[in-house]
Protein backbone atom coordinates (compact mmCIF):
# COMPACT_ATOMS: atom_id res chain seq x y z
CA UNK A 1 0.00 0.00 0.00
CA UNK A 2 1.77 3.45 -1.30
CA UNK A 3 1.85 6.03 1.19
CA UNK A 4 4.25 8.52 -0.10
CA UNK A 5 3.11 11.66 -2.32
CA UNK A 6 5.63 13.65 -4.26
CA UNK A 7 5.27 16.85 -4.35
CA UNK A 8 7.31 19.23 -7.05
CA UNK A 9 9.16 22.53 -5.39
CA UNK A 10 6.40 24.88 -7.28
CA UNK A 11 3.83 23.18 -5.48
CA UNK A 12 5.84 23.13 -1.82
CA UNK A 13 6.33 26.50 -2.19
CA UNK A 14 2.58 27.34 -2.89
CA UNK A 15 1.16 25.21 0.02
CA UNK A 16 4.30 26.79 2.35
CA UNK A 17 2.23 30.14 1.54
CA UNK A 18 -1.13 28.93 1.71
CA UNK A 19 -0.15 27.53 5.32
CA UNK A 20 1.23 30.79 6.05
CA UNK A 21 -1.80 32.69 5.35
CA UNK A 22 -4.52 30.34 7.49
CA UNK A 23 -1.50 30.60 10.05
CA UNK A 24 -1.94 34.32 10.15
CA UNK A 25 -4.92 34.54 9.43
CA UNK A 26 -6.87 37.22 11.70
CA UNK A 27 -9.39 37.12 14.32
CA UNK A 28 -12.86 35.80 13.45
CA UNK A 29 -14.93 38.90 12.07
CA UNK A 30 -18.63 39.24 10.79
CA UNK A 31 -19.81 37.37 7.31
CA UNK A 32 -19.28 39.23 4.03
CA UNK A 33 -22.08 39.72 2.01
CA UNK A 34 -21.28 36.29 -0.19
CA UNK A 35 -20.68 34.55 3.39
CA UNK A 36 -24.09 35.46 4.47
CA UNK A 37 -25.45 34.72 0.89
CA UNK A 38 -23.89 31.11 1.77
CA UNK A 39 -25.56 30.49 5.12
CA UNK A 40 -28.83 32.03 4.42
CA UNK A 41 -28.67 29.12 0.89
CA UNK A 42 -27.94 26.47 3.29
CA UNK A 43 -30.70 27.36 5.56
CA UNK A 44 -33.32 27.08 3.43
CA UNK A 45 -31.93 24.43 1.97
CA UNK A 46 -32.61 23.10 5.10
CA UNK A 47 -35.91 20.84 4.19
CA UNK A 48 -34.11 19.13 1.10
CA UNK A 49 -31.35 18.25 3.63
CA UNK A 50 -33.95 16.60 5.94
CA UNK A 51 -35.55 14.61 2.52
CA UNK A 52 -31.98 12.86 1.53
CA UNK A 53 -31.27 12.33 5.55
CA UNK A 54 -34.54 10.60 6.10
CA UNK A 55 -33.99 8.56 2.60
CA UNK A 56 -31.22 7.71 3.34
CA UNK A 57 -31.39 6.46 6.98
CA UNK A 58 -34.42 4.36 5.87
CA UNK A 59 -32.41 1.97 3.59
CA UNK A 60 -30.11 -0.88 5.62
CA UNK A 61 -26.84 -0.34 4.45
CA UNK A 62 -25.05 -2.34 7.03
CA UNK A 63 -21.38 -3.19 5.64
CA UNK A 64 -22.16 -6.63 4.49
CA UNK A 65 -25.55 -5.85 2.52
CA UNK A 66 -24.07 -5.14 -0.56
CA UNK A 67 -26.95 -4.43 -1.86
CA UNK A 68 -28.44 -2.03 0.56
CA UNK A 69 -24.83 0.11 0.64
CA UNK A 70 -25.32 0.56 -3.27
CA UNK A 71 -28.83 1.93 -2.72
CA UNK A 72 -27.29 4.87 -0.24
CA UNK A 73 -24.42 4.75 -3.21
CA UNK A 74 -27.51 5.59 -5.68
CA UNK A 75 -29.52 8.45 -3.76
CA UNK A 76 -26.00 10.13 -2.87
CA UNK A 77 -25.00 9.88 -6.74
CA UNK A 78 -28.19 11.80 -7.61
CA UNK A 79 -27.37 14.37 -5.71
CA UNK A 80 -23.95 14.93 -6.78
CA UNK A 81 -24.88 14.42 -10.63
CA UNK A 82 -27.34 17.53 -9.63
CA UNK A 83 -24.29 19.80 -9.14
CA UNK A 84 -22.76 18.90 -12.16
CA UNK A 85 -20.10 16.55 -10.63
CA UNK A 86 -18.56 13.10 -12.29
CA UNK A 87 -19.56 10.38 -10.62
CA UNK A 88 -18.34 6.88 -10.67
CA UNK A 89 -19.39 3.96 -8.56
CA UNK A 90 -16.44 1.61 -8.01
CA UNK A 91 -17.15 -2.57 -7.57
CA UNK A 92 -15.67 -3.26 -4.18
CA UNK A 93 -15.26 -7.41 -6.02
CA UNK A 94 -11.06 -6.66 -4.97
CA UNK A 95 -12.10 -6.10 -1.74
CA UNK A 96 -15.13 -8.30 -0.93
CA UNK A 97 -17.32 -5.57 -0.52
CA UNK A 98 -19.89 -2.72 -2.70
CA UNK A 99 -17.85 -0.36 -3.36
CA UNK A 100 -17.55 2.94 -3.05
CA UNK A 101 -18.93 6.49 -4.73
CA UNK A 102 -16.62 8.68 -6.11
CA UNK A 103 -17.64 12.44 -7.48
CA UNK A 104 -15.18 15.10 -8.29
CA UNK A 105 -15.43 18.59 -9.31
CA UNK A 106 -13.00 20.29 -11.42
CA UNK A 107 -11.73 24.11 -11.13
CA UNK A 108 -11.98 26.68 -14.02
CA UNK A 109 -9.21 28.78 -11.82
CA UNK A 110 -6.00 28.20 -11.92
CA UNK A 111 -3.69 27.84 -8.89
CA UNK A 112 -7.12 26.17 -6.81
CA UNK A 113 -6.96 24.18 -4.15
CA UNK A 114 -7.97 20.64 -4.13
CA UNK A 115 -9.74 19.79 -1.21
CA UNK A 116 -10.84 15.82 -0.28
CA UNK A 117 -14.05 15.12 1.00
CA UNK A 118 -14.48 11.98 2.83
CA UNK A 119 -17.80 10.12 4.17
CA UNK A 120 -19.24 6.67 4.13
CA UNK A 121 -22.20 4.68 2.99
CA UNK A 122 -21.91 1.56 5.19
CA UNK A 123 -23.52 1.38 8.92
CA UNK A 124 -22.91 -0.74 11.88
CA UNK A 125 -26.49 -1.81 11.73
CA UNK A 126 -27.11 -5.66 9.45
CA UNK A 127 -30.36 -6.14 7.35
CA UNK A 128 -32.27 -8.16 9.93
CA UNK A 129 -31.75 -5.94 13.20
CA UNK A 130 -34.39 -4.63 15.04
CA UNK A 131 -32.97 -1.02 14.82
CA UNK A 132 -34.11 -0.16 10.87
CA UNK A 133 -36.18 3.42 10.23
CA UNK A 134 -36.07 7.48 10.96
CA UNK A 135 -37.88 8.11 13.72
CA UNK A 136 -38.75 11.45 15.29
CA UNK A 137 -38.34 11.84 19.00
CA UNK A 138 -39.18 15.79 19.01
CA UNK A 139 -38.29 18.68 17.34
CA UNK A 140 -34.91 18.55 18.07
CA UNK A 141 -34.14 14.73 18.11
CA UNK A 142 -34.45 11.98 15.89
CA UNK A 143 -33.34 8.18 16.26
CA UNK A 144 -32.11 6.29 12.95
CA UNK A 145 -29.54 3.43 12.26
CA UNK A 146 -26.40 5.26 10.74
CA UNK A 147 -27.98 8.90 10.95
CA UNK A 148 -25.29 10.52 12.96
CA UNK A 149 -22.30 7.44 11.76
CA UNK A 150 -22.12 9.02 8.89
CA UNK A 151 -25.02 9.86 6.80
CA UNK A 152 -25.99 13.07 8.23
CA UNK A 153 -21.91 14.12 7.57
CA UNK A 154 -22.82 13.27 3.49
CA UNK A 155 -25.59 14.90 3.79
CA UNK A 156 -23.86 17.83 4.84
CA UNK A 157 -21.23 16.95 2.36
CA UNK A 158 -24.20 17.61 -0.31
CA UNK A 159 -25.82 20.66 1.07
CA UNK A 160 -22.70 22.34 1.69
CA UNK A 161 -21.42 21.82 -1.88
CA UNK A 162 -25.40 22.57 -3.16
CA UNK A 163 -25.43 26.57 -1.60
CA UNK A 164 -21.71 26.98 -3.59
CA UNK A 165 -22.98 25.69 -6.13
CA UNK A 166 -26.17 27.28 -6.01
CA UNK A 167 -24.39 30.82 -5.76
CA UNK A 168 -21.84 29.50 -8.70
CA UNK A 169 -19.01 29.60 -6.19
CA UNK A 170 -17.24 26.53 -6.96
CA UNK A 171 -15.48 27.41 -10.06
CA UNK A 172 -12.64 28.24 -8.23
CA UNK A 173 -12.50 24.67 -5.85
CA UNK A 174 -11.35 21.33 -6.78
CA UNK A 175 -12.96 18.49 -5.08
CA UNK A 176 -12.92 15.31 -4.95
CA UNK A 177 -15.48 13.15 -2.35
CA UNK A 178 -15.28 9.95 -1.52
CA UNK A 179 -18.02 8.24 0.09
CA UNK A 180 -16.93 4.49 0.71
CA UNK A 181 -18.53 1.19 1.35
CA UNK A 182 -16.91 -0.35 3.88
CA UNK A 183 -15.56 1.75 6.96
CA UNK A 184 -17.50 -0.11 9.39
CA UNK A 185 -16.03 -3.46 8.43
CA UNK A 186 -13.05 -2.77 5.92
CA UNK A 187 -12.43 -4.73 3.09
CA UNK A 188 -9.38 -6.48 2.76
CA UNK A 189 -6.76 -6.43 1.33
CA UNK A 190 -6.33 -2.97 2.72
CA UNK A 191 -4.35 -2.10 -0.42
CA UNK A 192 -7.66 -2.77 -2.35
CA UNK A 193 -10.51 -1.66 -0.13
CA UNK A 194 -8.46 1.85 0.75
CA UNK A 195 -6.75 2.15 -2.83
CA UNK A 196 -9.47 4.82 -3.99
CA UNK A 197 -9.14 6.71 -1.30
CA UNK A 198 -5.58 7.03 -1.00
CA UNK A 199 -5.27 7.58 -4.40
CA UNK A 200 -7.83 10.76 -3.89
CA UNK A 201 -5.65 12.32 -0.36
CA UNK A 202 -2.34 11.90 -3.20
CA UNK A 203 -4.16 14.13 -5.27
CA UNK A 204 -5.65 16.54 -2.55
CA UNK A 205 -4.07 19.04 -0.59
CA UNK A 206 -6.52 19.62 2.16
CA UNK A 207 -8.59 16.51 3.48
CA UNK A 208 -12.26 16.96 5.46
CA UNK A 209 -14.13 14.42 6.82
CA UNK A 210 -17.06 14.25 7.90
CA UNK A 211 -17.73 11.70 11.25
CA UNK A 212 -19.08 12.76 14.46
CA UNK A 213 -16.44 13.03 15.85
CA UNK A 214 -16.98 12.87 19.12
CA UNK A 215 -20.34 14.33 18.85
CA UNK A 216 -19.66 17.43 20.67
CA UNK A 217 -20.55 20.36 18.33
CA UNK A 218 -17.57 22.91 19.60
CA UNK A 219 -14.82 20.07 18.54
CA UNK A 220 -12.63 18.55 15.57
CA UNK A 221 -10.89 16.34 15.32
CA UNK A 222 -7.00 17.08 14.32
CA UNK A 223 -5.40 13.73 15.22
CA UNK A 224 -7.18 10.07 15.47
CA UNK A 225 -4.87 7.69 16.95
CA UNK A 226 -4.35 4.80 14.31
CA UNK A 227 -5.71 0.89 14.82
CA UNK A 228 -3.88 -1.85 14.03
CA UNK A 229 -4.75 -5.58 15.01
CA UNK A 230 -2.20 -8.07 16.39
CA UNK A 231 -2.02 -11.73 16.85
CA UNK A 232 -0.05 -13.96 19.62
CA UNK A 233 0.60 -17.42 19.50
CA UNK A 234 2.30 -19.32 21.84
CA UNK A 235 3.60 -23.20 22.58
CA UNK A 236 4.71 -25.54 25.35
CA UNK A 237 6.13 -28.99 25.63
CA UNK A 238 2.72 -31.24 26.63
CA UNK A 239 3.32 -33.24 29.51
CA UNK A 240 1.41 -34.48 32.80
CA UNK A 241 0.78 -31.34 34.85
CA UNK A 242 2.80 -32.72 37.72
CA UNK A 243 5.69 -31.96 35.70
CA UNK A 244 5.36 -28.53 34.94
CA UNK A 245 8.63 -26.50 35.39
CA UNK A 246 10.98 -29.15 35.60
CA UNK A 247 14.18 -28.52 33.52
CA UNK A 248 13.28 -30.77 31.07
CA UNK A 249 9.16 -29.52 30.50
CA UNK A 250 9.17 -26.06 31.07
CA UNK A 251 6.10 -23.84 31.55
CA UNK A 252 3.73 -24.43 28.87
CA UNK A 253 1.70 -22.26 26.55
CA UNK A 254 -0.21 -20.57 28.69
CA UNK A 255 2.15 -19.19 31.36
CA UNK A 256 4.14 -18.33 28.57
CA UNK A 257 1.72 -16.05 26.84
CA UNK A 258 0.23 -14.71 30.61
CA UNK A 259 4.11 -13.53 31.27
CA UNK A 260 4.23 -11.53 27.64
CA UNK A 261 0.92 -10.07 28.09
CA UNK A 262 1.84 -9.07 31.48
CA UNK A 263 4.73 -7.88 30.00
CA UNK A 264 3.06 -5.65 27.49
CA UNK A 265 1.52 -4.10 30.49
CA UNK A 266 4.26 -3.78 32.61
CA UNK A 267 6.17 -2.09 30.20
CA UNK A 268 3.82 -0.02 27.99
CA UNK A 269 0.64 0.68 29.61
CA UNK A 270 0.67 4.00 30.45
CA UNK A 271 3.34 5.38 27.60
CA UNK A 272 1.62 8.53 25.73
CA UNK A 273 -1.26 8.13 23.86
CA UNK A 274 -0.99 4.54 23.27
CA UNK A 275 -3.23 2.01 24.41
CA UNK A 276 -3.07 -2.16 23.44
CA UNK A 277 -6.04 -4.82 24.25
CA UNK A 278 -6.28 -8.40 23.92
CA UNK A 279 -9.81 -8.83 23.05
CA UNK A 280 -9.99 -13.32 22.83
CA UNK A 281 -8.03 -16.11 23.95
CA UNK A 282 -7.91 -19.73 23.37
CA UNK A 283 -5.94 -21.98 25.01
CA UNK A 284 -5.30 -25.35 25.64
CA UNK A 285 -3.91 -29.06 24.32
CA UNK A 286 -6.16 -28.23 21.28
CA UNK A 287 -8.21 -24.83 20.09
CA UNK A 288 -9.65 -23.62 17.58
CA UNK A 289 -9.61 -19.90 15.97
CA UNK A 290 -12.53 -18.51 13.62
CA UNK A 291 -10.75 -15.16 12.79
CA UNK A 292 -13.59 -14.43 10.69
CA UNK A 293 -16.50 -14.95 13.11
CA UNK A 294 -14.16 -13.93 15.98
CA UNK A 295 -14.80 -17.00 17.86
CA UNK A 296 -12.95 -20.03 19.42
CA UNK A 297 -13.06 -23.11 21.19
CA UNK A 298 -10.27 -25.03 23.20
CA UNK A 299 -10.24 -28.81 24.34
CA UNK A 300 -7.95 -29.03 27.33
CA UNK A 301 -7.55 -30.88 30.80
CA UNK A 302 -6.37 -29.99 34.46
CA UNK A 303 -3.68 -32.50 34.33
CA UNK A 304 -2.25 -31.51 31.14
CA UNK A 305 0.14 -29.15 30.08
CA UNK A 306 -1.61 -26.52 27.76
CA UNK A 307 0.58 -27.12 24.60
CA UNK A 308 -1.06 -24.20 22.43
CA UNK A 309 -2.60 -20.52 23.00
CA UNK A 310 -3.33 -17.43 21.12
CA UNK A 311 -5.01 -14.42 21.61
CA UNK A 312 -5.73 -11.29 19.36
CA UNK A 313 -6.05 -7.85 20.10
CA UNK A 314 -6.03 -4.27 18.66
CA UNK A 315 -3.01 -1.41 19.26
CA UNK A 316 -3.77 2.48 18.88
CA UNK A 317 -1.70 4.88 18.63
CA UNK A 318 -1.08 8.61 17.88
CA UNK A 319 2.17 9.00 15.84
CA UNK A 320 3.73 6.28 13.59
CA UNK A 321 6.71 6.35 15.71
CA UNK A 322 4.71 5.68 18.67
CA UNK A 323 3.58 2.58 16.95
CA UNK A 324 6.78 1.39 15.97
CA UNK A 325 8.63 1.97 19.44
CA UNK A 326 5.82 -0.32 21.41
CA UNK A 327 5.97 -2.82 18.13
CA UNK A 328 9.92 -3.41 18.92
CA UNK A 329 9.22 -3.61 22.68
CA UNK A 330 6.35 -6.24 22.53
CA UNK A 331 8.09 -8.08 20.22
CA UNK A 332 11.84 -8.33 21.93
CA UNK A 333 9.08 -9.26 25.01
CA UNK A 334 8.00 -12.45 22.73
CA UNK A 335 11.57 -13.11 22.19
CA UNK A 336 12.31 -13.63 25.61
CA UNK A 337 10.97 -16.58 26.34
CA UNK A 338 10.21 -19.32 29.16
CA UNK A 339 11.65 -22.60 29.03
CA UNK A 340 10.67 -25.32 26.13
CA UNK A 341 8.27 -22.55 25.09
CA UNK A 342 8.22 -20.49 22.18
CA UNK A 343 5.55 -17.57 20.75
CA UNK A 344 5.21 -15.60 17.56
CA UNK A 345 3.56 -12.47 17.43
CA UNK A 346 2.06 -10.48 13.68
CA UNK A 347 0.67 -7.29 13.04
CA UNK A 348 -1.92 -6.41 10.67
CA UNK A 349 -2.26 -3.44 8.41
CA UNK A 350 -4.79 -1.28 9.91
CA UNK A 351 -5.97 2.01 9.72
CA UNK A 352 -2.04 4.73 10.11
CA UNK A 353 -2.13 7.08 12.69
CA UNK A 354 -3.02 10.87 12.20
CA UNK A 355 -1.00 13.08 14.48
CA UNK A 356 -1.71 16.73 15.19
CA UNK A 357 0.40 18.62 12.48
CA UNK A 358 1.13 22.65 12.08
CA UNK A 359 -0.98 22.17 8.98
CA UNK A 360 -4.02 19.62 10.89
CA UNK A 361 -3.93 22.99 13.77
CA UNK A 362 -4.25 25.90 10.96
CA UNK A 363 -7.15 24.53 9.50
CA UNK A 364 -8.60 23.89 12.52
CA UNK A 365 -8.19 27.70 13.31
CA UNK A 366 -9.80 28.82 10.34
CA UNK A 367 -12.79 26.56 11.03
CA UNK A 368 -12.86 27.81 14.74
CA UNK A 369 -12.63 31.30 13.03
CA UNK A 370 -15.94 30.37 10.77
CA UNK A 371 -17.80 29.18 13.76
CA UNK A 372 -17.30 32.17 15.39
CA UNK A 373 -18.10 34.26 12.40
CA UNK A 374 -21.65 32.35 12.38
CA UNK A 375 -22.10 33.41 16.05
CA UNK A 376 -21.44 29.88 17.14
CA UNK A 377 -18.72 28.83 19.53
CA UNK A 378 -15.11 28.50 19.23
CA UNK A 379 -14.27 24.94 17.71
CA UNK A 380 -11.33 22.97 20.06
CA UNK A 381 -9.96 19.87 18.97
CA UNK A 382 -10.40 16.70 20.28
CA UNK A 383 -8.52 14.87 22.55
CA UNK A 384 -7.53 11.92 20.24
CA UNK A 385 -8.43 9.40 23.16
CA UNK A 386 -12.12 10.46 22.57
CA UNK A 387 -12.38 9.61 18.66
CA UNK A 388 -11.78 6.41 16.79
CA UNK A 389 -10.01 5.36 13.63
CA UNK A 390 -11.72 6.68 10.83
CA UNK A 391 -11.02 6.69 6.77
CA UNK A 392 -9.43 10.35 6.88
CA UNK A 393 -6.74 8.22 9.02
CA UNK A 394 -5.29 7.00 5.12
CA UNK A 395 -4.87 10.43 4.41
CA UNK A 396 -2.50 11.37 7.57
CA UNK A 397 1.37 12.23 5.71
CA UNK A 398 -0.02 12.82 1.65
CA UNK A 399 -2.16 16.07 2.59
CA UNK A 400 -1.06 19.25 3.80
CA UNK A 401 -3.60 19.63 6.30
CA UNK A 402 -6.89 17.51 7.47
CA UNK A 403 -9.69 17.84 9.92
CA UNK A 404 -12.44 15.62 10.63
CA UNK A 405 -15.67 15.33 13.04
CA UNK A 406 -17.78 18.08 11.10
CA UNK A 407 -20.68 15.97 10.62
CA UNK A 408 -23.80 15.36 12.32
CA UNK A 409 -23.76 15.30 16.30
CA UNK A 410 -25.93 13.34 18.54
CA UNK A 411 -24.93 9.97 20.62
CA UNK A 412 -25.50 6.32 21.14
CA UNK A 413 -23.19 5.97 17.47
CA UNK A 414 -23.23 2.27 16.78
CA UNK A 415 -26.25 1.74 18.83
CA UNK A 416 -29.83 1.23 19.20
CA UNK A 417 -30.03 4.45 20.72
CA UNK A 418 -28.22 6.11 17.95
CA UNK A 419 -29.75 9.45 18.11
CA UNK A 420 -28.66 12.73 16.35
CA UNK A 421 -29.40 16.59 17.58
CA UNK A 422 -31.08 18.04 14.66
CA UNK A 423 -29.73 21.57 15.14
CA UNK A 424 -26.43 20.66 14.22
CA UNK A 425 -27.28 19.98 10.79
CA UNK A 426 -27.80 23.68 9.49
CA UNK A 427 -24.91 24.55 11.50
CA UNK A 428 -22.19 22.41 10.59
CA UNK A 429 -22.95 22.73 6.95
CA UNK A 430 -22.57 26.34 6.86
CA UNK A 431 -19.71 26.05 8.96
CA UNK A 432 -18.19 23.38 6.14
CA UNK A 433 -19.60 25.31 2.97
CA UNK A 434 -18.00 28.46 4.70
CA UNK A 435 -14.56 26.99 5.01
CA UNK A 436 -14.86 25.50 1.85
CA UNK A 437 -15.24 29.15 0.48
CA UNK A 438 -12.92 30.73 2.66
CA UNK A 439 -10.32 27.91 1.67
CA UNK A 440 -10.43 28.42 -1.94
CA UNK A 441 -10.21 32.65 -1.28
CA UNK A 442 -6.96 31.91 0.54
CA UNK A 443 -5.68 29.77 -2.83
CA UNK A 444 -6.47 32.79 -5.23
CA UNK A 445 -4.41 34.47 -2.27
CA UNK A 446 -1.47 32.24 -4.08
CA UNK A 447 -2.02 33.33 -7.16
Amino acid sequence: MKLIKFITPIKLIKLGSFLSLLLISSAASALDPIETKIAERVKSNSGRALETLEQSVNINSGTMNFVGVKKVGKVFKAQFDRLGFETQWLEGDSFSRAGHLIASHTASLANSPKILLIGHLDTVFSEDDSFQKFSRIDETYVAGPGITDMKGGDVIIVEALSALHELDLLKGINIKVVLTGEEERSGTPLSESKKALIEAAQWADIALGFEDGDSNINTAVIARRGSVEWQLETSGKPAHSSQIFQDNIGYGAIFEIARILNQFRLELAGTGDLTFNPGMMVAGTSIEHDQTASKGQAFGKNNVIAKTAKVTGGIRALSAEELSNAKAVMQRIVSENLAHTSATLTFKLGYPPMAPTEGNRALLKLYSEVSQSLGYNVVEAVNPRNAGAADISFTAGLVDMALDGLGLMGSGGHTKDEVADMTSLVKNTQKAALLIYRLSEKGDDNT
